[in-house]
């Protein structure tokens, strides 16, 4: 096994499980005063065990103990027993959390990377707070407050922290600008700043329309419908549906957002619990898209409300399912806020797809290292490269609506399974996706030739101009000066995939998401065989 195949899993892997912890709870929340059963232990009426035992350590202990810090390891450790998705967020933490599936945050309105050290402003958000003082594409922010953020002290965490705040709050920044020799001073007033689950909406061939929804957050159904509007007012009658990557959100997203492709009282989801009451989710008959051809993507990170929509459409053989097997997160979460400003996303109930299975992989209590280690394991195993390394008990299979053969007990396995695409991975294509040279490259030629870019207004003519730069002998220059020296044999192998990722990024600093996508997705071949699917369904 290629080790530096493995480190990317490795990545992304961890990325999802923080995706996971960060979204999968119901809109509806309650507050954790309204359950009975945990009134008392939360909200410290009447006494129980813990309570005397950190009563006891912080009077009768050898140390001095800090009793706060001690129960919040406790609150860690406690929960964590319990199953692999329910999760105790410390009050610090919550804001940042909770942001991440509202629809949006205050802040200053800017897209930013860190390289060198240093925040590069990637984009600003059109009619954002930053925008109206002047800031812009290339800008590196140097200073937050009159004081130096830039080494090794700057992370993306510490960086959403400086730059975030109450709207109406202020923060002063101090700028370098290429092509200006002074340092740049700024006062940005924070204000209310989107956050998009809707990454893309194109017509990617004539009447096909593809949209990329990368969680379910609170607008995400209203997103969806006014792409859905666009895209029908350009001609798309078949629709590509992509959800890769998503590792989910809010279920009532997800339940309003497949109702848009249902007959009336097919059935979507249920759900129940111990204390759960049985819960059915049925379309009204009233969606947009009810008999218009739709094809589903998956991969190993769509979890809990993407295999949600992904389960309907399949179950109700509504649509095609593409890619490879989802991650299989078929628990609840419910959020209750505690008195101190923390909170506790709880597993409340599973849900079951229409046809009555339940797509939650196993686990074992308390042994959320076993669970964690599932996606590596598929991969060693060659899940990712062979479907006919799957294997699924017979025990847990299922109908449709008509009839045909589905499975449980592990994800959404796909109607059509689309290997990854490694023909043309090499080791120096690796190194430099793994140092992330390709995006600072992308990044360092917009730079200097951001005049020139910024005049074109589609992916297409950039695409173009692109192709007449050499855009992958500037890249081998630019990786030997990091260190990387170039392979004639690799790089002959890799070119085409390094100078789409290249061309992609450089497209995205210019046009953003709607650059970036279409071009990226040209030679994807889930996209591809998606297209072919949907163009020939009835």
């Amino acid at each position: 096994m290629n080790k530096k195949n493995l480190l990317l899993v490795l990545v992304v892997f961890v990325a999802l499980v923080v995706g996971l912890f960060l979204g999968n709870l119901l809109a509806n929340r309650s507050q954790i005063r309204n359950n009975p059963a945990l009134k008392g232990f939360f909200s410290g009426e009447g006494s129980n065990k813990l309570d005397e035992v950190l009563s006891m350590i912080d009077a009768q202990y050898v140390d001095t103990v800090d009793v706060s810090e001690l129960t919040e390891e406790m609150m860690t450790d406690l929960i964590a027993k319990l199953d692999p998705h329910s999760v105790y967020i410390p009050a610090s933490d919550l804001e940042n959390v909770n942001s991440e599936l509202e629809g949006s945050f205050s802040g200053i309105g800017v897209q930013f990377n860190i390289q060198n050290d240093t925040i590069m402003i990637v984009s600003v958000i059109s009619g954002g707070p930053s925008e109206r003082v002047g800031l812009q594409a290339g800008d590196r922010i140097v200073l937050v407050n009159d004081t130096t953020f830039t080494g090794k002290k700057v992370t993306n965490e510490k960086v959403m922290k400086k730059l975030r705040g109450p709207a109406q709050s202020k923060v002063k920044l101090g700028v370098k600008r290429n092509g200006t020799k002074e340092l740049l001073k700024y006062t940005v007033t924070r204000g209310q700043i989107p956050v998009n689950s809707v990454d893309v909406a194109y017509m990617i061939e004539p009447g096909v329309g593809f949209i990329k929804v990368s969680k379910f957050a609170a607008t995400t159904y209203k997103e969806f419908l006014d792409a859905i509007a666009d895209l029908r007012a350009k001609g798309a009658k078949r629709y590509i549906i992509d959800l890769r990557e998503n590792s989910g959100g809010f279920m009532d997203q997800a339940i309003k957002m497949v109702n848009e492709f249902l007959p009336a009282n097919q059935l979507i989801v249920y759900s129940q619990g111990k204390a759960y009451s049985r819960f059915e989710a049925k379309a009204d008959g009233k969606g947009s898209c009810i008999g218009l051809p739709v094809v589903v993507l998956l991969d190993e990170f769509s979890a809990s409300a993407s295999e949600i929509f992904a389960g309907a459409i399949q179950d109700n053989d509504r649509g095609l399912i593409v890619g490879r097997r989802s991650f299989g997160k078929g628990l609840v979460q419910q959020q209750y806020d505690l008195s101190d400003g923390s909170a506790i996303r709880l597993t409340v109930a599973r849900y079951y797809t229409p046809s009555g299975r339940s797509i939650q992989k196993p686990y074992t209590k308390g042994k959320a290292e076993d669970y964690e280690k599932d996606l590596l394991n598929r991969y060693i195993h060659g899940e990712f490269d062979n479907k006919d390394s799957i294997r699924v008990a017979d025990s847990l299979k299922y109908k449709t609506l008509k009839g045909r053969t589905v499975y449980g007990g592990g994800g959404i396995m796909p109607d059509y399974f689309v290997p990854r695409d490694t023909s043309e991975y090499t080791p120096y294509l690796n190194k430099v996706v793994n140092y992330g040279y390709l995006y600072q490259f992308a990044f360092q030629y917009t730079d200097q030739n951001r005049k020139k870019l910024n005049s074109f207004n589609n992916w297409k003519a950039l695409e173009a101009y692109l192709a007449t730069q050499d855009i992958l002998s500037q890249f081998t220059v630019f990786a030997n000066t990091k260190g990387v020296k170039p392979v004639p044999r690799d790089i002959a192998i890799s070119k085409r995939l390094i100078t789409n990722q290249i061309e992609s990024y450089i497209s995205r600093n210019i046009l953003g998401d709607p650059g970036f996508y279409p071009l990226f997705y040209k030679y994807d071949k889930t996209v591809n065989k998606a297209i072919e699917l949907v163009k020939h369904q009835k």
